[in-house]
């Protein structure tokens, strides 16, 4: 059963090598219903972007409703249409890719100094301790532009996660969110977060 789960997560994501040479704007919903807890993000995040043990690029947070209910909640970057961490950057080495809208940061211009981390409104930001600069998730977009899937999303058992382009109408990401009540994290914030969530409980967006 887990395993047809998996091709079914697979096949949801947009077949990155069939899109128009168009601007795109990656997205990723997630459907917190599916998701147990199993933690295979997370283990599939940190093999592939070497993270540090210590440090998260994705998150899994428990939370338990007002009825009792346990609930799991994948969190990362949101690579915001308004990120609020590019500003407040003193060397530029955070950054919002134009043709994408990825969220980025150039190890070369990073000096540490945090300004980013502290601007985040969702911790999705930390040091890290072995490179010297700020890490974060990239949606990972050195597998994305060879075809591939982000590792979180290829590897998530019950297809809790659907990532693609949202400028692209007939994208599987972008038919699901038209055909799904979605929710976003602390939208209050106007940094407009590009990771759209299914039953995401309001215990979880505080």
């Amino acid at each position: 059963m887990l395993k047809a789960a998996t091709v079914a997560a697979i096949t949801l994501a947009v077949p990155i090598s069939a899109q128009k040479a168009e601007r795109r704007r990656w997205a990723m919903y997630i459907d917190v219903s599916k998701c147990y807890g199993c933690y295979a993000c997370m283990v599939a995040c940190a093999a592939e972007n070497n993270v540090p043990v210590g440090v998260f690029r994705t998150w899994i947070e428990r939370h338990v409703t007002k009825g009792g209910t346990v609930i799991f909640v994948p969190k990362q970057c949101n690579h915001c249409e308004n990120a609020p961490c590019v500003k407040p950057c003193p060397t530029g080495a955070t950054y919002k890719r134009v043709e994408d809208g990825l969220v980025l940061v150039n190890d070369e211009l990073c000096i540490g100094c945090g300004a980013c981390i502290q601007a985040c409104p969702y911790g999705a930001r930390f040091f890290n301790p072995v490179k010297g600069v700020v890490d974060k998730c990239t949606f990972c977009e050195h597998r994305i532009y060879q075809g591939k899937l982000p590792a979180c999303v290829e590897t998530c058992p019950t297809g809790a996660r659907v990532f693609g382009d949202l400028n692209d109408p007939e994208s599987p990401v972008s038919k699901i969110i038209k055909a799904n009540p979605t929710q976003r994290l602390k939208i209050h914030t106007g940094a407009e977060p590009m990771i759209f969530y299914k039953d995401l409980p309001s215990e979880a967006n505080l």
